[in-house]
């Protein structure tokens, strides 16, 4: 009986704080729409971002901010929850740009958000779609633009490292910035693929030494990042003997 009344507690808390944390992105869409300057709209979304995580239960640790550079840097994470999302925006200044799966531009009001607040859309399932993102991203970079990618592209119900895909790589390498490699333990657990409430608990981001790009081929530079984040992720390599190139 006790076990049944504290299952249902949960369940009421956590469609207490989902509905709280929709409420903060539905706040955010509209702060979007009217807040003039994007570096406004930035720092605010961070604020909202860092309320949403508290809502929600989650708490963040951090370590390495100190490897990210003071001026530009391609962040590369792995990919294991919608949370991820949210918990770099409320650690990352707002000088960076979030690299999305085009599909999320199309989403009520969280795509409106993502727009107002300078994010990159690539279409992987178009080829020329592709094409034309990985150009505007090469341009971003070498214009001095910062940028957060999520190389394995997206995210199921199976635990473990999917590959990486190249484009964050070669944008980092053709602008001359470094990568970070960046791990994000416990978002899974938080919210799994398909879950539609958040779990309370802990989540720790690790930003590791940035990688330079000098010299460096975007493939080797994405198998370097990959390995890295592997070290420090416990979960199983989906891709052992993935090294797919152009891809």
């Amino acid at each position: 009986m006790l076990r049944l009344l504290g299952r249902a507690l949960r369940t009421l808390y956590g469609v207490c704080a989902m509905a709280a944390f929709l409420l903060v992105v539905v706040i955010a869409s509209v702060a979007a729409l009217v807040v003039p300057r994007l570096e406004w709209r930035r720092s605010l979304t961070h604020r909202l971002a860092r309320i949403a995580l508290a809502i929600l239960g989650l708490r963040v640790t951090v370590t390495g901010l100190e490897n990210l550079p003071e001026g530009s840097c391609v962040v590369a994470a792995n990919h294991s929850s919608y949370v991820d999302g949210v918990v770099l925006t409320a650690i990352l200044p707002p000088r960076f740009s979030f690299v999305i799966k085009r599909e999320a531009a199309d989403m009520p009001f969280v795509g409106l958000l993502l727009r107002r607040i300078g994010s990159e859309f690539v279409d992987r399932n178009d080829h020329g779609g592709r094409q034309r993102g990985a150009r505007r991203l090469i341009k971003r970079a070498e214009q001095g633009h910062s940028l957060v990618f999520f190389p394995e592209g997206t995210f199921d119900e199976h635990v473990g490292l999917k590959r990486f895909h190249v484009g964050a790589f070669i944008a980092a390498v053709r602008g001359g910035i470094p990568v970070v490699p960046t791990v994000i333990h416990g978002a899974r657990r938080a919210m799994p693929s398909k879950a539609l409430l958040v779990r309370p608990g802990r989540i720790a981001v690790e930003f590791l030494a940035p990688l330079p790009t000098d010299g460096e081929k975007p493939d080797a530079l994405r198998e370097a990042a990959r390995r890295l984040i592997l070290e420090r992720l416990d979960e199983p390599d989906l891709a052992p003997t993935a090294r797919t190139r152009g891809d």
